[in-house]
């Protein structure tokens, strides 16, 4: 017994020849035996010759006169990567940093800090109201009095109250112009589009779906996708600094935290 032995039965069975197959893929691919593949050309990710200038300055220092070319691409290629590695560890702790956790059912939300401002801030908002509500009634009783002895704090209110009541007479007749202004445009209508599942720019359509859309043009429409934009800023640039070990004590964090 041989472990082939069952494929053997089944392709005789289905009257193909192994040998024979064998033979004709390796004279089908023939002609790629032998084959010299090269690579593409090695091409610098930094200008060649300003860092070959900034290499040899540095190397001066150091009593280094001569640098070879293969130095540059090697401190090139290093930039590179080295680039292309931050720029990996930021878009992953900026992607942390906008995930969200409120659909998720495996977490509760403990405290809502949003809310709490928008609270506060209610707060503070009818506590101004009441105390612009105090002022104004202190104001009209000021223009109401009509005692004859004035001193010049009664006159300095009685001043302030007109131009309170002047104030408020314009916003009423701006309000009342606004709204006439609004009856007269008409209601605001919304834009139809022509054919569902359009996608339009600046006016002109550049894409849809649909299989029957008579008139719209005798190519297949298509509808780009909008891609997903990640915004890096500079927090998760900090943040990336503090865990990095080179990075987390150097002086460049130090300037990033003082912006």
């Amino acid at each position: 017994y041989r472990d082939d032995d069952d494929i053997n039965d089944v392709a005789s069975m289905a009257g193909v020849n192994l040998n024979e197959e064998s033979a004709r893929i390796l004279a089908t691919n023939s002609d790629l035996v032998g084959i010299q593949i090269q690579s593409c050309k090695d091409e610098p990710f930094l200008a060649a010759i300003p860092l070959h200038k900034r290499i040899l300055e540095t190397a001066k220092k150091l009593g280094i006169t001569d640098v070879p070319a293969e130095v540059v691409t090697f401190i090139s290629h290093a930039t590179q990567n080295r680039l292309r590695t931050v720029i990996e560890k930021v878009t992953v702790i900026t992607q942390h940093r906008m995930e969200s956790y409120k659909d998720d059912e495996w977490y509760e939300q403990a405290t809502d800090v949003r809310s709490q401002l928008k609270f506060f801030e209610q707060l503070e908002r009818l506590e101004k109201q009441r105390k612009d509500e105090q002022e104004r009634e202190i104001l009209l009783k000021a223009a109401k009095s009509r005692s004859r002895q004035e001193d010049p704090e009664q006159a300095r209110l009685k001043q302030k109250a007109k131009e309170m009541q002047q104030q408020e007479l314009a916003q009423m007749r701006q309000r009342d112009a606004n709204l006439t202004a609004l009856a007269a445009i008409g209601p605001r209508k919304k834009r139809k589009l022509d054919a569902p599942g359009l996608l339009t720019i600046g006016g002109e359509v550049v894409g849809g779906c649909g299989g029957s859309q008579a008139g719209l043009g005798t190519g297949s429409p298509r509808q780009y996708p909008r891609q997903k934009i990640t915004r890096v800023n500079l927090r998760d640039f900090i943040f990336y600094m503090e865990q990095e070990r080179d990075m987390s004590r150097s002086l460049l964090l130090y300037r990033a935290l003082l912006k």
